[in-house]
């Protein structure tokens, strides 16, 4: 069986009165992408910055590689070799597009090894004619694939993505599913995504987040096809 690289032990966090992750015991395998699906109000978020460290739980236990990181800052998380990315683009607005990748590939290669990486990654992602400019200019789309480029470069064993084809067109969507498949080959991968078309497309696996608990966890086209998942999920009667 393949080693489990993440784990979280009974993870509930509360704010105040409400409940928003409730005791989620929640396992991922090395090299498996999962995706967390669930109407808003789900829980997932909430669960997704616990893991990131952008949260600590109010109860429960995260072990990364066996090391519980429960109460680790999101630094300490990145330095354990985690690459996230956020929602909303994490990104030095003031620098160049090779300038975010190449910091991001600096952090653990030589400056020639950083180049090079910089420059097949800036390929990878079809980037060559932004790679000049400053990523404060930059579309919504152009940045969400920027981010991605941050994290993929730094070759990280796990990657947490946060909606990482929002606002972007169908070409791009694409060429990202690539990059992410690509990622998944040595990487295990966590989606939050409610793009459905594009967790068809990448997901073998989906979680699926209801009232801060794990509903279903299952194949995606039988937890698309759940009467349960489709009434809370897709607002459908069974």
């Amino acid at each position: 069986m393949a080693e489990t690289v993440l784990e979280t032990e009974n993870l509930t966090m509360r704010f105040g009165g409400v409940v928003a992750a409730d005791n989620v015991n929640f396992k991922l395998a090395a090299r498996e992408l999962r995706c967390l699906i669930g109407p808003n109000g789900a829980g997932k978020s909430t669960f997704f910055k616990c893991l990131t460290g952008l949260l600590t739980p109010s109860e429960g236990h995260i072990f990364m590689r066996g090391e519980e990181t429960t109460e680790w800052h999101p630094h300490e998380i990145a330095a354990l070799g985690v690459g996230v990315k956020t929602q909303v683009p994490s990104v030095l607005d003031g620098l160049t597009v090779r300038e975010n990748i190449w910091l991001a590939a600096r952090r653990r290669n030589p400056a020639s090894e950083a180049d090079r990486k910089t420059s097949d990654m800036i390929d990878r992602l079809a980037l060559g004619g932004i790679a000049k400019s400053q990523v404060g200019r930059l579309a919504h789309g152009e940045r969400q694939q920027v981010e991605l480029g941050i994290v993929a470069v730094a070759d990280p064993w796990l990657v947490l993505l946060d909606e990482p084809v929002a606002g972007m067109s169908a070409d791009d969507v694409e060429r990202m599913v690539s990059i992410i498949r690509e990622l998944n080959r040595k990487a295990a991968v966590i989606i939050v995504e409610h793009d459905m078309q594009f967790i068809r497309s990448i997901a073998s696996t989906v979680t699926v987040f209801h009232q801060g608990a794990i509903l279903v966890e299952d194949d995606v086209d039988r937890v698309m096809s759940d009467d349960t998942v489709r009434r809370v999920y897709l607002g459908k009667k069974g």
